[in-house]
């Protein structure tokens, strides 16, 4: 089988071609320079297709992008990412960009409490605890729904029943969560943003359920998320008390943040 031998100039191209794509989603060269721990100079270079990077700085750039080593030899439409529904090409321009590289001090990793009016039973409160995780530049989302609110339910307690996932995407002014049981049996929609507090710890916004309309629930509510920290000191006595609550039992702070008696708008 004859096989197309590659010079070295032609790898650069080829090279330098997908990398100017890939770059296309960042407004700022040397930003993504910073990220990618490489001098703006040198990474000019790459994308000009002067110069190819070492072995371990080529391995960085392909983690950084979620692509392969065949970003040497096809284009980059073509690479592995095709199969990603949100870094496809698609879609990458538009929705890809903001899920990347979220940076700590905008939405920090650590152990968040939230606290939403019941969707089922809107006399009651639901506190909840998930976890926000970083993982190859991607922002997660991870907790366990409460026992009382899936037995309310009729619905099974157990761990893999109970458990959420979803992602963190950026916006101008918060960030937004897609969240997900497993097997995508319901999902959620997120939006919260970060408000003015004593410790800077609080962010306010509304989660929508993905059901049809239902005559005795909602499908929209406020929300609050507050930080806790990376630590399990405060997680813990969280974890244990989650589940349905009095609207008696918020906290002045929360209740003026989810103004109950005021309609969502």
């Amino acid at each position: 089988m004859n096989q197309i031998s590659r010079s070295p100039a032609d790898l650069r191209d080829m090279f330098g071609a997908n990398l100017r794509r890939l770059s296309k989603r960042y407004s700022s060269i040397s930003e993504l320079s910073r990220q990618l721990g490489i001098n703006r100079t040198q990474f000019n270079r790459y994308l000009s297709g002067e110069s190819f990077p070492r072995p371990d700085v080529l391995d960085r750039i392909c983690r950084f992008f979620g692509v392969d080593a065949r970003i040497l030899l096809e284009p980059v439409e073509s690479l592995t990412t095709n199969n990603h529904v949100i870094s496809g090409p698609f879609l990458s321009d538009f929705l890809a960009n903001g899920t990347r590289n979220i940076p700590e001090e905008f939405f920090p990793s650590g152990f968040y409490c939230f606290y939403r009016r019941s969707f089922l039973n809107t006399s009651l409160f639901l506190r909840g605890l998930v976890h926000v995780s970083r993982s190859d530049q991607i922002t997660h989302v991870r907790g366990f729904e409460a026992r009382e609110a899936m037995r309310s339910q009729g619905l099974s307690e157990d761990l893999p029943s109970r458990e959420f996932r979803g992602y963190v995407a950026r916006t101008e002014d918060g960030v937004t969560m897609m969240i997900s049981r497993r097997h995508a049996l319901s999902s959620t929609f997120n939006y919260l943003s970060r408000i003015s507090s004593f410790e800077n710890n609080f962010w306010s916004g509304y989660v929508s359920r993905s059901m049809r309309e239902s005559p005795g629930g909602i499908r929209v509510t406020r929300m609050i998320y507050e930080y806790l920290g990376n630590g399990y000191a405060k997680a813990l006595p969280t974890a244990r008390n989650c589940g349905f609550i009095q609207e008696s039992d918020l906290l002045p702070f929360h209740r003026r943040l989810l103004q109950p008696d005021e309609p969502f708008a």
